[in-house]
């Protein structure tokens, strides 16, 4: 029994000892073939060792970005590093990629290997090895490069407008939207972010920081992380026009218009024009005119535009009693800044709440309420690329992070609802629901479904479809939800602030009346069809409507059985 034993033991020792040399044969031989690959050419001739001989294997195979082969000295140097090493051949020449495995896609990643090899050059070397030019101001620009700012403070100076596109940014698609809404600086920040203001921010730094492209115009310089490339923008003939002012109507004055109004232009035959293109230059959204003098103004408690008067009181009729009294209100193209501010939540939230909807039922809309009341982001049980590159930051954050203020989902069922500690559960009307819905999934977020998409079999498919599921979507939350704000849509429409602030109030944030205002004067968002819509008949035919009433019902009676209010009026079956 021993030797059978024994030889087994020594069988197992050659074996052990032959796996280890077939490993190492097989590293070797990896090794041999990757440096073979490396084919770095060197000059014939007795030199000075030059930088790129004197890079150690090990930087090498770091991935990091090398000198400009104009930077090595001698024409026959080759540039070509196949070790995933980002190498610049000309300002519009891309670099060969390198093994993937040696290669990161994160640029930023990759920005951080080059300073940290700069920085061992510049011990060992004495001059550190300059890194890959960074992209120049856009050659095509329509305005005048200002210079590379830095951007990492708390309150940032552009952000008049902000918006993303992370597929198709451009230097000119940024001044368009900046020059649309009357702004004069544009700021283009790592690549695919596009900020509006008319003052320029405080910090300068190197050209060399603003290393990024434009996502749609490649060697455009496109900020940087923390940078902005900043333009001067103009608007040129063929441009899209600049948004009109806007009447807001009638109001009262405030007793102290000094307090209540802080920038004020007083001169002899104002304009709207003239009172609105000053307001738009101090940035603030509301012109003032009484008389000769002009007020600009944010919405505030005292001046909440909500209490409007009847127009005849600021006409020309009584102009000495009533302009003492009475003021005339627009709406300049510039936006109310005081709550376009958001970021991630600092800490994971202990509650998990989800923002759930029917599709078509304003989901989106409702998002992006919360994320200006709150100043936090809103995240999704969906990735939706095209409400992430406009601005939805929290679109791409992993839906169980928990560093978003609530999650956007149109699940039902009891495993997914029981999944969230608490949710807003907003209810739209089945019938604007449908056709909401019908339009994105034939045109997408901003359009309409064509006439021949009303006409075909696609449409009664889909309402026999969709219309069971607005029912078991609401009487499934009512059933499995642990925690429930019921919101109806047509309500939050009618009563914007009393109802955005009861949503805030459940998510456990405190928000200010300012706040608050500044979302009801910024509330329609990126996501709403404009235009004119289709000139199409009721779509729905008498059976449709039998079914869909038939839910409206079994809904309405769900909620008032869960001692909520029923469905509002305009559900009821027509």
């Amino acid at each position: 029994m021993a030797r059978p034993f024994f030889r087994l033991q020594k069988f197992l020792r050659r074996t052990q000892f032959l796996l280890f040399f077939l490993t190492a044969a097989y590293l070797m031989t990896g090794s041999l073939l990757l440096l073979q690959r490396a084919r770095v050419g060197l000059p014939p001739g007795p030199r000075a060792p030059g930088p790129l001989q004197a890079l150690p294997v090990a930087a090498v195979a770091l991935g990091v970005g090398l000198l400009d082969s104009r930077a090595l000295h001698g024409p026959r140097v080759s540039p070509e590093l196949l070790l995933g090493v980002d190498v610049l051949r000309g300002p519009l020449t891309r670099p060969r990629p390198g093994p993937r495995w040696l290669r990161s896609r994160n640029s930023e990643l990759r920005q951080l290997r080059r300073r940290w090899f700069h920085r061992f050059l510049g011990d060992s070397q004495g001059p550190a090895a300059l890194g890959p030019e960074a992209p120049r101001p856009a050659a095509s620009s329509r305005g005048t490069y200002v210079g590379c700012f830095s951007d990492d403070g708390q309150e940032r100076t552009l952000k008049g407008a902000v918006f993303f596109d992370l597929r198709k940014m451009t230097v000119p698609h940024c001044q368009d939207a900046c020059a649309e809404r009357s702004y004069v600086y544009a700021g283009l920040e790592a690549g695919a972010e596009c900020y509006c203001g008319n003052r320029l921010p405080a910090v300068s730094v190197g050209p060399e920081e603003c290393n990024h492209e434009c996502k749609g115009e490649k060697s455009s310089a496109c900020g940087g992380v923390g940078r902005l490339s900043v333009y001067r923008v103009e608007l040129q003939p063929g441009s899209r026009k600049r948004r009109t002012v806007t009447y807001r109507g009638c109001f009262r004055l405030p007793r102290n218009v000094t307090h209540a109004f802080t920038d004020s232009l007083v001169q002899a035959n104002v304009t709207v024009e003239t009172c609105s293109g000053f307001c738009s230059q101090k940035e603030f959204p509301l012109a003032v005119l009484r008389g000769w003098e002009c007020y600009c103004a944010y919405p505030t408690p005292q001046f909440n535009l909500r209490d409007a008067v009847d127009g005849s009181l600021c006409g020309q009729e009584s102009e000495a009693q009533r302009l003492a009294e009475y003021c005339e209100v627009y709406q300049t193209p510039v936006q109310d800044t005081r709550c376009t501010d958001r970021r991630f939540l600092p800490t994971k939230s202990k509650v998990f709440v989800a923002l759930s909807s029917f599709p078509g039922a304003g989901n989106t809309w409702a998002r992006h309420l919360i994320e200006h009341a709150t100043g936090f982001y809103t995240g999704s049980y969906y990735f939706d690329g095209t409400l992430y590159n406009k601005g939805f930051k929290g679109e791409k954050d992993h839906w169980r992070s928990r560093r978003t203020i609530c999650v956007k989902t149109h699940e039902s069922g009891r495993r997914e609802i029981e999944m969230f500690d608490s949710a807003i559960l907003l209810i739209r009307n089945p019938y604007r629901s449908l056709v909401a819905e019908f339009n994105r999934k034939c045109a997408g977020h901003l359009g309409y479904a064509a006439d021949r998409n009303w006409k075909s079999k696609e449409w009664p498919d889909f309402v026999n479809s969709y219309a069971s599921w607005w029912s078991s979507h609401v009487l499934d939350w009512l059933k499995y939800g642990k925690r429930l704000l019921v919101v109806h849509y047509e309500e939050l429409r009618r009563s914007l602030v009393p109802t955005l602030r009861e949503m805030v109030a459940f998510l456990n944030v405190s928000v200010s009346e300012e706040r608050l205002l500044c979302v009801e004067n910024n509330k329609e968002g990126s996501f709403r069809r404009r235009g004119r819509r289709p000139q199409d008949p009721e779509p729905f035919t008498p059976e449709m409507k039998d079914l869909i009433n038939g839910y409206i019902r079994t809904v309405d009676q769900a909620l008032r059985d869960h001692n909520w209010a029923g469905l509002p009026r305009e559900y009821v079956p027509r």
